[in-house]
């Protein structure tokens, strides 16, 4: 009699049960929203962040107002009236700006800081020697007579954007005499705030004759101190203490040294560097003039009492404290969906490896660990500074986290695995704030490493259990 035998089932292809795929999918899904719902409290320090910016800048602010604002220097030159008769036979006056053959200005700035609440304002005095003279070949020009000119009545000028920031009287020496000045200027010079001096001009009839001068200007300002190359040739020699300078304007110094000490720096601007001349016959035009994006000239300055005519030529130096823990911050944020997915995704490896249990309550808690890491460090920067801030912040976080799931696994060694890696990730990320230029690149390779990292681990295991 034959024996009918059942051939073997094959072995189904997957292992585990419907039920457990089904809850693993579930797992995914709930981390994945868990890292959704942490967008919030990101966005919530990416606007701390802000205010916390705005209230340094409204501090800034208010100590300008009270101490000085950025100072413009720009002169001295010679407002001269003339009169001549239009083509209706009617005498008409008119003005023109004379402006000096050779200009040196020389100056040491000191910096100070001054708290406001938590924060360090920069703020500067600095004594200027401003000498230089006016030649009579200055004063040839097509369109106007010599002998129209009314020398006696004219003006010399020293434009100074801030008045607020003058500390000792302002002197002129020339003609072996020194005079001081008078606040304002005229009206038809090239800088609308300043301070002047009636002046004899006389001398410049003769063909060879000079008029020499000599200021002696003690000024105070803050972030920014700029010049106007008014000369046919103008030099500017400044020494500072400030380790952190700025080159600013349409003139960058033609020699500089920057030290931990200080820096010095001499810039040497030609007439011919510039795009207007010598002699300007015509009233200036002061408009309503702001720089945009695109100027080279800092934003936090007043141009409004600048012609228009001499503002692009404008240089200088911006003298601020690197009050970077804001921007550093701001992008250390950005790293914030990489920290917690990363964790996340360890957490989730250990509890399918492990066989640990781990709810999306705790989930949550961890992610909101690790968001408080960043108020941690802004609060903190704020005070120490952002280096020892971080360090602060990653410490404390990473040892929260430690600890937390160490009570949750109960296997000592995997949670400090977590914390180690962990650490890691934050150490990871310090180092790419620090880099500038090579910041994508590092990145990019670094986001690639991890990524191959996590997907060799992936192999190893068993989604269908």
């Amino acid at each position: 009699m034959n024996t009918i035998t059942t051939p073997p089932t094959p072995p189904s292809p997957f292992k585990g049960t419907p039920t457990a795929n089904h809850t693993m999918t579930i797992k995914i899904i709930l981390i994945a929203l868990l890292i959704i719902v942490l967008i919030i409290p990101i966005l919530l320090v990416h606007g701390l962040i802000s205010e916390r910016e705005e209230r340094l800048q409204s501090a800034i602010e208010e100590v300008h107002q009270k101490w000085s604002g950025s100072q413009i220097v720009a002169g001295p030159s010679l407002t001269i009236p003339y009169s001549y008769q239009d083509a209706e036979g009617k005498w008409t006056t008119r003005h023109i700006n004379c402006l000096p053959e050779q200009l040196e200005i020389t100056g040491t700035i000191s910096t100070k800081q001054l708290q406001r609440g938590i924060f360090d304002i920069v703020v500067y005095d600095v004594p200027l020697t401003i000498r230089g003279r006016f030649k009579a070949s200055t004063l040839s020009s097509p369109s106007i007579d010599p002998s129209e000119l009314r020398l006696a009545d004219a003006i010399l000028n020293i434009g100074i954007s801030d008045l607020r920031g003058i500390e000792e009287q302002v002197n002129v020496e020339h003609n072996g005499q020194v005079y001081p000045v008078t606040p304002g200027t005229s009206p038809h010079s090239v800088m609308r705030s300043g301070v002047s001096l009636p002046t004899d001009a006389s001398p410049l009839l003769k063909a060879d004759g000079e008029l020499e001068f000599t200021i002696s200007l003690h000024l105070k300002g803050s972030s920014n101190l700029l010049f106007a190359p008014l000369g046919r040739t103008t030099t500017v020699h400044i020494t500072s203490d400030c380790p952190t300078p700025s080159f600013t304007g349409a003139f960058l110094p033609r020699e500089r040294e920057i030290t931990p000490e200080g820096f010095t720096a001499e810039w040497q601007i030609l007439e011919l560097n510039r795009n207007y001349p010598q002699v300007l016959d015509e009233t200036p035009q002061f408009d309503s003039y702001y720089p945009g994006s695109t100027s080279s000239l800092p934003q936090d300055a007043d141009y409004t009492h600048v012609s228009g005519t001499i503002l692009p030529s404008i240089f200088g130096v911006s003298l601020l404290l690197p009050v970077d823990q804001y921007q550093k911050s701001s992008r250390a944020t950005k790293y914030a969906f990489l920290v917690i997915i990363l964790t996340f995704v360890i957490c989730f490896f250990t509890e399918i490896i492990q066989k640990r249990y781990i709810h999306p309550m705790q989930y949550l808690l961890v992610g909101l660990a690790l968001c408080l890491f960043y108020t941690l460090l802004i609060a903190a920067s704020e005070h120490i500074g952002f280096t020892a801030a971080y360090l602060v912040a990653a410490l404390m976080t990473t040892v929260l986290i430690t600890l937390y799931m160490g009570g949750i696994l109960k296997i000592k060694r995997t949670a400090f695995t977590i914390g180690g890696l962990l650490a890691c990730l934050y150490v990871y990320i310090f180092f790419l704030i620090q880099l500038e230029n090579y910041a994508l690149l590092a990145g990019s390779i670094g986001l690639f490493v991890i990524l191959a990292i996590v997907m060799y681990y992936s192999q190893k295991i068993n989604w269908n259990n």
